[in-house]
């Protein structure tokens, strides 16, 4: 039987991508809330779990893992079927890359700590950090509707079936749509968001599905 726990919350993109994997690879796990928007993942009791006090943090028996990209890649190792990496290395070369425009771009400076220390420091009030936020979702938008258009998602953004690189776009997107960003300018990225959503997989472990969200 499974152990697997994640210390998560509805409005964490990550947790997202990491719910996703859990979701397509049918393990079971418990999701235990850590509300970041009050700034629950300072509390001493969180620190002890994780020190970085971000989310999310994979447990699965004594391993305990931090940072959505390498959990992607441990469950992958831990569980095989179905596979979340392409076969061939150049393909899951270029699966990783596509997902690092979200994990290492993008998403690192739209977090909440980054939204704060701009009021705190630069006393930018919410309509300014909400642009910032939409600025640089909407460069990685930009970036895989080239990328998608220069090796079109067939159906998948590497292959025949879904990837860490469709996983961490859909979150992308996610986190797109929370800002409020246009999507006119990216109808290949909608499409592929079109094609995830309609996966159970990824459509249950949206953040807006999860306990505590606001109401769609």
């Amino acid at each position: 039987m499974s152990t697997i726990t994640m210390y998560g919350f509805w409005r964490s993109l990550a947790a997202y991508r990491v719910r996703i994997a859990l979701n397509l690879k049918g393990i079971a796990y418990e999701e235990i809330p850590v509300d970041i928007l009050n700034g629950a993942q300072h509390s001493s009791d969180y620190d002890r779990i994780n020190a970085e006090h971000v989310l999310p943090t994979l447990v699965d028996g004594d391993v305990t893992l931090f940072q959505s990209l390498p959990m992607l890649e441990y469950l992958d190792e831990r569980f095989p079927e179905p596979a979340l990496l392409p076969k061939g290395a150049a393909d899951r070369a270029y699966a990783r890359a596509l997902a690092l425009i979200t994990v290492a771009d993008a998403h690192p400076l739209v977090v909440p700590r980054v939204r704060k220390h701009l009021a705190a420091s630069f006393g930018a009030d919410a309509e300014a950090i909400d642009g910032w936020a939409r600025h640089f979702m909407s460069e990685g938008l930009a970036t895989y509707e080239k990328l998608f258009g220069r090796r079109a998602p067939a159906p998948y953004a590497v292959g025949e079936r879904p990837t860490i690189a469709d996983i961490c776009f859909a979150s992308h997107m996610a986190g797109a749509r929370f800002f409020k960003c246009p999507l006119d300018a990216f109808p290949l990225c909608r499409a592929l968001s079109e094609r995830l959503d309609a996966i159970p997989a990824f459509a249950s472990a949206h953040p807006l599905k999860q306990p505590g969200a606001p109401a769609l």
